[in-house]
């Protein structure tokens, strides 16, 4: 908790406007905060059926937000 007058120097960039969904939101903002996580860590986490993650997985790879790595998905470089 920030402490009152307290200022941070951390900068939240803005989502992608090709985010249109509170999934691929939630989806993407979790790998943007972890680095990278498998489908199945994200349907734990975010307590989504595994299908509608990878559902979200795919089209986020096709819009070239993340990318598939050995341990699972990472946010794209």
């Amino acid at each position: 908790m920030l402490m009152k007058g307290a200022q941070t120097t951390d900068r939240i960039d803005p989502l992608p406007t090709e985010l249109d969904s509170a999934q691929s939101k939630l989806v993407y903002l979790t790998l943007e905060a972890t680095g990278g996580a498998t489908a199945t860590d994200l349907s734990e986490t975010l307590n989504m059926q595994k299908l509608g993650v990878l559902s979200v997985l795919s089209s986020l790879s096709s819009a070239g937000l993340i990318e598939r790595t050995d341990s699972g998905y990472a946010p794209a470089n």
